[in-house]
This record gives structure tokens, C-alpha cells and sequence, in this order.
């Protein structure tokens, strides 16, 4: 199997994931609080931030130094940052941030916003794939992709959406993630020097993911000490993971 080709394969497989998370709130959805919520997203902060550290900047920093390693790092949370802060979209609990434009219906703010979060996401996993660490990463995403799917729809059902239609959006954005797994999968096949600096790229945009979209979600209802030890508890499983899959 080519590394592309893996790359590929395991963004799709993380991207996919969402649905275990989503399908079975098909049944229970009406019994899952805002503190499961809050822990759940928590634990996925965690996994995420670990994944960063040692499955993205570890290898980033020993493929290509600190100098690639910074630049990466700071353009993939510059990226991000602009991308939030000029394209409209729409957060479940925080509303509405970036440019206005009432021409765009609300459902596809959310889907800008979804977009925004889990493009990086399947660039790390796609990335990767030209790496070691690549089976470590794409279980690091796929694993978090789990309570982020559920948190996803239900927020988007108690936002008045049918069940269906939370379903596929819930769907979309297992799809952004393979978006983004081939688009990164696909720079590094074009250039293999292009890796050290996508590699920090992915762990600079997760981490500001993490910090200003994520932690933020969880600690607007009052559960932030909660969400906190899940978080803690998420970078213990992935940091363990790490170790075991390495």
C-alpha cells in the first residue's frame, strides 16, 4: 500500500467514525445531558491535544528541526484563525462569529463552521500517512470523532433539526475529514519535503481548534471542573495509546 493511498484510507476510516458516535442517539438522544455533552467533548479536547504533541510535533521536530517545525506550527493556527475569524459560520452554543451574511441559511453556518474544525483534523490523518505514526494518529481522530459526533447531533436536533437531517450533517462532516485527508495526503505525495512543515501545520491548527473552539463549548454551562478531568482523562488514553501503538 502506497502512503497516499494509507493516508487516504485512514482519514476516511476517522472521518467515519462520526456515525458511531451519531447513530445511537437515534434512540437515546433525549437522555444525554448538557454534562455528558460537556464530558464527552472534554475527553475529545484531550485526545486531540495529545495526538498533537506526540503523534504530529514529535515527528515534525525530528524529520525537519525547530525551524520547520515553528513555521508550520504557526501558520497551521494563523490559517485557522483567519479562516474563523472572515468566514460566517455558526457555533451551537457560542452563535455567530466571522463576517455577517444573512443570505446564507443558518444550517450552512454550522456546516462552515463544522468545516472549519475538521478539515485540519483530516489533514493531520492524511499527512501521517507518510509517517510511522500513522495508524496512531488516525485512531487518536477517529476516537474523538466519536463523542464529537454525538455532541454534533444532538445539538443539532435540539436546534430544531430532524432527525434525518442531523444525520447527514452529522454525515458532512465525516466527509470535510476526508476532504482534507486526501488534500494533505496528496501535498506531501507532490513533495516529501513539504512533511516536517504540514506536519506542525495540522498540530498548530488542532491546537487552536482545541483552545478556541472546543474548551470554549464546554465551558459555557457551568461544567467547565467536569469537562476539565475529561479532558485530562482524553490526553491520559491517547498519551498511553501513543506509547502502546509507537
Amino acid at each position: 500500500m502506497t502512503d497516499f493511498l494509507k493516508g487516504t484510507l485512514l482519514s476516511t476510516a476517522a472521518g467515519l467514525s462520526t456515525i458511531l458516535g451519531a447513530v445511537p442517539l437515534l434512540l437515546f438522544h433525549k437522555h444525554l445531558g448538557e454534562k455528558v455533552i460537556d464530558s464527552l467533548m472534554g475527553m475529545a479536547a484531550g485526545i486531540m491535544l495529545a495526538a498533537s504533541a506526540f503523534s504530529l510535533a514529535g515527528p515534525s521536530l525530528e524529520i525537519g528541526g525547530a525551524l520547520r517545525f515553528i513555521v508550520g506550527f504557526l501558520f497551521g493556527a494563523i490559517a485557522v484563525d483567519l479562516l474563523d475569524k472572515f468566514s460566517p459560520h455558526e457555533h451551537f452554543l457560542k452563535g455567530h462569529e466571522g463576517m455577517d451574511s444573512k443570505k446564507l441559511a443558518k444550517i450552512w453556518l454550522f456546516v462552515i463552521a463544522i468545516t472549519i474544525h475538521n478539515f485540519p483534523e483530516g489533514m493531520a490523518v492524511g499527512i501521517s500517512g507518510f509517517t510511522p505514526e500513522a495508524l496512531s494518529v488516525a485512531i487518536a481522530i477517529g476516537t474523538q470523532n466519536i463523542p464529537e459526533g454525538a455532541a454534533t447531533m444532538v445539538a443539532l436536533m435540539n436546534a430544531g433539526y430532524s432527525i434525518r437531517y442531523s444525520l447527514f450533517i452529522t454525515f458532512l462532516t465525516g466527509v470535510v475529514e476526508m476532504m482534507g485527508g486526501i488534500f494533505g495526503a496528496g501535498l506531501i505525495l507532490i513533495s516529501k519535503n513539504l512533511l516536517p512543515y504540514m506536519l506542525a501545520f495540522a498540530a498548530g491548527a488542532m491546537v487552536f481548534v482545541v483552545s478556541d473552539e472546543v474548551i470554549p463549548e464546554t465551558h459555557l454551562r457551568g461544567n467547565e471542573r467536569l469537562s476539565t478531568y475529561f479532558l485530562i482523562f482524553g490526553f491520559l488514553i491517547m498519551s498511553v495509546l501513543d506509547v502502546v501503538l509507537g
